[in-house]
């Protein structure tokens, strides 16, 4: 590692910063300088070929977190300073062995993966969230806010997302809840993901975007771009921007999904809703977007009706009565996500939303997921009860659909 930091250098200084490099341009430098430097002589050619890597890493790439990047066991990576690197793998967290050879080098490395996607992070802006090449999210906290050095997380989303198909082999839900949820998704009803951290929200929401028919328009709003929808010809992704030194204002949630109801969608995609902007989610909802879906954190269905209130608050001064008939209209169903202590992800709960009365949001549970036990390898085993009947059809009647979802519930 040591002699790694010191090739390292010394490269650095033979670069040519006037112009930009190509990668195969470094990799010919880096090879002139193995053959050069007496010390990597003795080396054996599987070293010769590691050090290679690693040179072209801590120049080009990401330095140390490059493999990490690149590992696809890998979901999680997780920087307490320049010391302290934790990984997460099949469930799993343990400390990583390398680290970075000083707090200066994780700050370049930080900085080239906020420059990769228009952002800034600095003492006057030290939050930021961000994105790498290959999809990751990335969430970033600098000095003064961070005390032990930059922190830095890196949630990495499989190269292929993971289909409905592969969540039913995992166990996640079964295939008869899974074509239940397609034909909801088919006949335009609106749909609000819930879960806590980890759960599988946005990998749930990719899942059920493959059911949305290949003629519509489709919206997504995001933060930061980690929906992975695929095979809709007629896909618009919209992402928000901060503000910069260079006077580009921020543009916001609020500011995309308002925009986005002058582009003519059939339905909107807003990857989690955290504040104001569920009103204008609500608002669209409720304007003719059918089949329109989003994501909040919460810990249960209830919960994310009342997060979903308390949000609306946050953007709009309108009397709690008005902005619960808003929910009670705009959101048709709740599908609650959780991460069991197994560390599987299963659909927990199923709501539909009935409608408004009394002043409070009438729900209805529909499916509920019920613990029988533990196998031998220690895996929750489980199964799904119905527990109530639904109770809007139209949708699916004027789809031509409802008798279709009628013989699933009679199997459910």
């Amino acid at each position: 590692m040591e002699k790694k930091n010191e090739y390292a250098k010394c490269l650095l200084e033979k670069v040519d910063f006037s112009r930009n490099l190509s990668d195969r341009e470094i990799y010919e430098m880096i090879d002139d300088f193995l053959l050069q430097e007496e010390r990597c002589k003795d080396l054996s050619l599987e070293n010769k070929k590691l050090l290679r890597r690693e040179l072209f890493h801590a120049l080009r790439k990401l330095d140390i977190l490059q493999d990490l990047v690149d590992n696809p066991e890998v979901t999680e990576i997780m920087i307490n300073g320049p010391n302290h690197l934790f990984v997460e793998k099949a469930g799993k967290l343990s400390q990583y062995p390398l680290s970075f050879e000083s707090k200066e080098k994780l700050e370049d490395v930080i900085q080239q993966i906020v420059s990769g996607c228009n952002r800034v992070v600095n003492e006057a802006n030290p939050i930021v969230d961000a994105r790498l090449e290959n999809g990751s999210r990335v969430n970033i906290v600098l000095a003064p806010v961070a005390l032990e050095g930059p922190v830095v997380t890196i949630r990495r989303f499989p190269e292929h997302p993971i289909t409905m198909e592969k969540l039913i082999a995992f166990g996640s839900l079964t295939e008869d809840l899974a074509e239940w949820l397609k034909l909801l998704v088919e006949a335009g009803y609106n749909l609000f993901i819930s879960g806590g951290t980890g759960s599988g929200k946005t990998t749930f929401l990719n899942a059920l975007s493959a059911f949305i028919p290949r003629d519509e328009r489709v919206i997504t709003i995001e933060d930061n771009a980690e929906l992975q929808i695929m095979n809709l010809p007629n896909l618009v992704r919209l992402e928000t921007r901060n503000a910069n030194v260079e006077g580009c204002r921020e543009i916001t949630m609020r500011d995309l999904i308002k925009t986005s109801l002058r582009m003519r969608p059939d339905r909107i995609i807003v990857g989690e809703v955290r504040g104001g902007e569920a009103f204008d989610m609500m608002q669209a909802m409720n304007t003719g977007h059918d089949g329109s879906m989003s994501t909040g954190h919460a810990n249960s269905s209830r919960d994310m009706l009342s997060r979903i209130e308390n949000m609306i608050l946050m953007g709009m001064d309108l009397p709690l009565k008005a902005i619960k008939q808003q929910i009670a209209s705009g959101i048709d169903f709740i599908v609650h996500l959780g991460r069991l202590r197994d560390r599987s992800r299963k659909v927990l709960e199923i709501v539909e939303i009935v409608g408004f009365e009394q002043e409070e949001i009438v729900c209805r549970p529909l499916f509920h997921f019920s613990e029988t036990g533990v196998d031998e390898t220690g895996r929750i085993l489980g199964k799904w009860k119905k527990v109530g009947e639904m109770t809007h059809f139209e949708k699916l009647e004027a789809a031509g659909l409802d008798q279709q979802i009628r013989r699933i519930g009679e199997r459910l």
